[in-house]
């Protein structure tokens, strides 16, 4: 694949663990379901099984998705692929995800350090460096992934995007830029609590500063139309049928 994670003009579509309307989320049926709307982006999370497999797994333990009190990280792959998430479908991993949709493109949040080699290896094996964007939480971690993954992308941790933040309030783009570290995108929510994360200053010294803004997760239609209009460059989102009909439009 030429040109990368950001080939493809804005504004980006995220579906977020595939779309999950008639089968569970995070499952490769899920992402099959995604790929059948139009996604080009599909997101995704990691855990490690106790072997050290790279788990398409939001959560840590398996009580929401399977009402059981095991963790991913206990059970080995095979233990995984019998747990019946809905509908007959189990865990898979990334390596499957990479080779299952070759065009597409991953968003892939590592959840903890231990599943940052797996994560590694599985893109490595796929030869996929290109097509994923690596992103966590942690700074640190997402730092391991970048000087592992040369050439993949990454999205700022928690403290980047703070800093993100305060260089917003002056609209200092060099200061967004050496605060993110390398990072290509902003990966956010709207707001955290009482704090407005996403403002007109803050687009514009992202874009400033070359950086791409992504929102999470929206799946009203209202409000999906009204950061296109503000100028986000990508929803994530679990409802990516709804998205791209609503990009298609505008």
């Amino acid at each position: 694949m030429n040109g990368g994670w950001f080939e493809p003009s804005v504004p980006r579509v995220l579906a977020h663990r595939g779309l999950a309307l008639e089968v569970p989320e995070n499952t490769l049926a899920a992402f099959e379901a995604a790929v059948r709307a139009g996604a080009r982006y599909l997101e995704t999370d990691i855990h490690p099984s106790a072997e050290g497999a790279a788990v398409l797994a939001h959560d840590p333990t398996l009580r929401r998705v399977a009402g059981r009190s095991e963790s991913v990280s206990d059970l080995s792959l095979d233990e995984l692929r019998s747990v019946d998430l809905g509908g007959g479908h189990g865990f898979g991993t990334l390596d499957e995800l990479l080779h299952a949709f070759p065009e597409a493109r991953l968003n892939i949040d590592v959840k903890t350090d231990a599943a940052v080699a797996p994560t590694i290896e599985a893109v490595r094996r796929a030869g996929a460096a290109d097509r994923v964007l690596l992103t966590a939480f942690s700074d640190a971690r997402r730092r391991r992934l970048a000087v592992a993954v040369p050439d993949s992308v990454t999205s700022a941790g928690r403290t980047s995007v703070l800093r993100a933040v305060v260089a917003s309030r002056t609209r200092n783009a060099a200061a967004m830029r050496r605060g993110v570290a390398g990072a290509r995108a902003l990966q956010i929510p709207e707001r955290v609590g009482r704090l407005r994360v996403l403002s007109p200053a803050l687009l514009e010294t992202a874009h400033a500063a070359g950086l791409e803004v992504h929102i999470w997760t929206v799946n009203d239609e209202a409000e999906m139309r009204r950061l296109l209009a503000l100028g986000v460059d990508g929803l994530v989102t679990d409802r990516a049928d709804l998205a791209l009909r609503i990009v298609a439009e505008t």
